[in-house]
């Protein structure tokens, strides 16, 4: 990657870091539809981030100052979804463009405790700076902007990018503590992208792993999909195991997980192994397989446990 130079805006880095022929089509006509109504747009999230790892990305979200009614309007085949976090779809082809209107700061104070709490309500809007120190992790604070092939960098991410490490934005246990969900996805982008833990969000991390117990399981659920199927199961797994969070995710497999000598069960370990091999042939993969060979231990123990009272297994 070449050098990052000053901007007004932030720091921009060059233009040819990202290969415009790799973004979608559907995303550029969405910033520049957004552009053309008078609204700011940029790229942002984890689509720049794999753009300028050189992989190309499953979707793609769009920043902009335009409210998510005021995107509706702009936009024929658009809606506007959400409460707590409210954002738009829009619908392009066959493709789902993510609209994100610019965050403001958080409220002064949220929360009990000294860390604060979870986030209730988050559609206070700001402005670009604003929105960059409001994501979680600083790989994926970075814009691009397809239009004039720039992107703009206010958090220092690029260099996070270029030495492989992962530095949520902020103070650690306070970002933890407003979604404790941001520890699933540091353990996913460790294990997908193969990158290391900042040392104070490491500290933060290990010391915030009781909040993920306030997550509702229907997010959980939703998390632990994005966990395993992007051909890195195995080694999340592994992460997962080493940072106390396995057994929480899956407290099926406690028994394993605790005491001398226990592991993770092989036969989870097959199944994420099948899983990524599948996923680096382009083949298709399906949660109940997964959540299958979890279950399976505590299944087959039962089975013995009721061979050995001498009742009959159905």
């Amino acid at each position: 990657m070449s050098d990052v130079s000053p901007s007004s805006a932030g720091d921009t880095h060059a233009d040819h870091v990202i290969d415009p022929a790799m973004i979608s089509p559907a995303a550029v006509e969405v910033t520049r539809g957004l552009r053309d109504a008078g609204f700011e747009a940029l790229l942002v999230g984890g689509c720049v981030r794999d753009l300028l790892l050189g992989h190309r990305p499953k979707d793609y979200d769009v920043a902009t100052d335009a409210t998510p009614e005021q995107v509706v309007r702009v936009f024929r085949r658009a809606r506007a979804i959400g409460r707590r976090f409210k954002i738009a779809h829009v619908r392009v082809g066959r493709e789902v463009i993510e609209v994100t209107t610019f965050r403001g700061p958080p409220p002064p104070e949220h929360g009990d405790g000294e860390d604060g709490g979870p986030l209730t309500d988050d559609n206070v809007w700001g402005d670009l700076d604003s929105d960059a120190r409001r994501r979680d992790f600083t790989i994926n604070a970075l814009y691009y902007d397809p239009l004039e092939n720039e992107g703009i960098d206010h958090v220092d991410g690029l260099n996070d990018l270029e030495n492989r490490v992962l530095r949520i934005i902020g103070e650690p246990a306070r970002r933890f503590a407003e979604d404790p969900v941001r520890m699933i996805r540091a353990i996913r982008f460790m294990g997908k992208l193969d990158f290391t833990l900042e040392e104070g969000t490491e500290k933060a991390l290990r010391r915030s792993i009781r909040r993920l117990a306030d997550v509702p399981p229907a997010r959980l659920f939703e998390e632990v999909l994005k966990l395993f199927h992007h051909g890195r199961g195995e080694r999340t797994c592994r992460l997962l195991q080493e940072f106390g969070m396995l057994s929480i995710l899956f407290p099926v497999l406690s028994r394993w997980l605790e005491g001398d000598g226990a592991g993770i069960p092989p036969i989870f370990l097959k199944g994420l192994e099948s899983t990524d091999r599948r996923v680096a042939a382009g083949k298709p993969v399906i949660a109940p397989f997964l959540f299958a060979a979890a279950l399976w231990p505590a299944v087959n123990h039962r089975l013995d446990s009721m061979r050995d009272q001498g009742r009959a297994a159905v």
